[in-house]
């Protein structure tokens, strides 16, 4: 899908946000570490690695998000058939979490990805905290909230088309 810029300011000291599918397996290993300090580490979602079948599928697109030249963000993003994509492994490092920037970012190119290759909406597990924050980005609540990963989530869509 290439490269999104997002300038925080117009200021010339400004940093910038950018996010970017990964290239090749240095970037995938960065990838892979951004999740394991969030997820593992950070949340302990995963006691030992929160790696899992779709990140050995071909159609998964794992994405990094850079604040000022810095790997700080993740997303992956997979087609689960008839239009539908899934969006997961959110994760944006405890530091470069401001006003949104790099995580919205994220949650756009992911959902700018899908759509541009022909989906029709995306799905996400979202945790309690960050409903509000996907619904400021035009995502809708699905049902209630339900058990994912041992913990509360709720199920969100957003239309890609």
């Amino acid at each position: 899908m290439g490269t999104v810029r997002s300038p925080l300011s117009s200021a010339p000291e400004a940093l910038a946000l950018v996010c970017r599918s990964v290239e090749g397996s240095q970037d995938l290993a960065t990838h892979h570490r951004i999740r394991h300090a969030v997820f593992v580490v950070e949340q302990g979602l995963f006691p030992v690695d929160d790696r899992d079948v779709h990140d050995r599928d071909a159609e998964t697109i794992h994405v990094l998000g850079l604040d000022d030249g810095v790997p700080a963000g993740t997303v992956r993003l997979y087609p689960l058939g008839d239009g539908l994509w899934k969006g997961d492994r959110l994760a944006v490092l405890p530091g470069h979490r401001h006003s949104g920037g790099l995580g919205a970012d994220l949650v756009r190119y992911a959902v700018a990805t899908a759509g541009a290759l022909g989906g029709s909406r995306m799905l996400a597990q979202i945790q309690p905290g960050n409903v509000r924050f996907f619904r400021a980005l035009g995502w809708s609540a699905l049902g209630d909230p339900g058990d994912y990963l041992g913990r509360p989530h709720q199920k969100m869509s957003i239309a890609l088309r």
